[in-house]
């Protein structure tokens, strides 16, 4: 049973070779030629620094930057459930990063591109455990715009990067 599973990974590994496919952060990808050349902007508040913070952790912090970020970022909530006093007991947040990468040598764009999404949370506790709940929320949606940014930026092709 083993050997057959082998072997099926095996033929897939050589039809992807065969067709051009190169790994994100293989030695020719787009990944890893962005790994420690992005310099981010200076956040401008809680959101932007936990945005920058996961884009760090997952590109890595630029010591000679190839390339600037800069990033749009716009927030919103939404007041859902609602009780039959009128009180609300869920929201959703949401937010859209709209991004430009930058090359510092010419000054001009190499990519541009917007991800959005959203997160829901509960408003029906304390003050402040709704409170906690908000910011916990806030932290997971910047974190998943984050990763959707580096997500889009591995699939820029390595002939399309100065």
């Amino acid at each position: 049973m083993w050997s057959y599973n082998r072997r099926i990974l095996l033929v897939s590994a050589l039809a992807l070779a065969g067709c051009g496919f190169t790994p994100a952060y293989g030695p020719q990808g787009s990944g890893s030629a962005l790994l420690g050349a992005i310099a981010l902007e200076e956040p401008a508040d809680r959101n932007e620094y936990i945005l920058n913070r996961r884009l760090e952790e997952r590109l890595g912090r630029a010591t000679t930057p190839r390339y600037s970020l800069k990033t749009v970022l716009t927030t919103g909530e939404n007041a859902l459930g609602s009780t039959s006093t009128g009180s609300n007991n869920r929201s959703n947040l949401d937010a859209k990063v709209s991004y430009d990468l930058i090359d510092q040598t010419t000054g001009q764009s190499v990519h541009s591109h917007a991800v959005s999404s959203f997160v829901g949370y509960s408003t029906s506790g304390s003050n402040v455990s709704t409170f906690a709940s908000q910011r916990d929320a806030m932290e997971r949606l910047m974190t998943i715009l984050a990763d959707q940014i580096v997500d889009q930026l591995t699939l820029i092709e390595p002939d399309q990067l100065p």
